[in-house]
């Protein structure tokens, strides 16, 4: 495998809210996107507690991790443990009240692709010139494709475009997609967070791939073509090429 991955404040934020981990040890392949939310400073908070939670806890137990059932089961304790610990964290202190993440993780056993998800980072996967999105957004605007009430094109541009429906921390139960996805030989799989996806349509983020050898090259230069649409929120990617 060949990883990039890269972070970007983008041009409208104070500061930014996401957080990654993007391991490069062929041993143990853990790749995480979390996207913060809440007031000054919260977001990132909650953000990077959900990523050294998952992270921790992969860790600990990584000699388990032999089947598909152990690293499911391990990636469900690890977001309800995230989300329990950010709720509670959000309740003890006003300055958090009100703050949660997406999660959108991804662990790689064997030819599989072991996902887990809140929220509306995604995971994409680039195929024979193709783009897929793995996962389903939770969000308002989801919703309302999914009825058929707007177009994609009309999402791109909804004033709630940015309302995600489900979050890490933002109650004491949580709901996670839990997702397997075989991959083959010179696929790409693609985390990212809103800060892309909004920023971007899905064929310039493929040709990005598809125009570029150099993972991390297609990472920095994706995220420069972002900030060239708006750049209004952070850009986190991360991505995996299976060689």
């Amino acid at each position: 495998m060949v990883i990039g991955s890269i972070s970007d404040i983008g041009k409208i934020r104070e500061n930014n809210q996401d957080a990654f981990y993007a391991s490069q040890n062929p041993s143990f392949p853990l790749y995480i996107v979390a996207d913060g939310m809440g007031g000054h400073k919260a977001g990132e908070v909650a953000s990077l507690m959900a990523k050294n939670i998952i992270e921790n806890n992969f860790i600990g137990a990584k000699a388990s991790l032999t089947n598909e059932e152990s690293v499911i089961k391990l990636i469900k304790k690890s977001i309800e443990e995230a989300n329990i610990k950010i709720y509670l964290k959000s309740l003890e202190d006003e300055k958090y009240n009100g703050m949660g993440t997406t999660i959108t993780l991804a662990y790689i056993l064997k030819d599989k692709i072991c996902i887990g998800h809140v929220g509306d980072s995604r995971a994409y996967l680039i195929r024979d010139g193709e783009i897929f999105q793995i996962t389903e957004d939770h969000s308002f605007v989801n919703e309302l494709l999914k009825t058929g009430s707007i177009t994609k094109e009309e999402a791109k541009t909804h004033p709630k475009r940015n309302m995600i429906t489900r979050a890490v921390g933002s109650s004491s139960i949580i709901e996670m997609d839990l997702v397997i996805k075989e991959y083959a030989k010179n696929d790409i799989l693609l985390l990212c967070s809103d800060g892309l996806s909004n920023m971007l349509k899905e064929f310039e983020i493929k040709n990005a791939f598809i125009g570029e050898e150099d993972i991390q090259k297609a990472c920095e230069s994706l995220a420069i073509m972002a900030n060239d649409s708006g750049g209004l929120d952070n850009i986190t990617i991360v991505a995996i090429k299976f060689n």
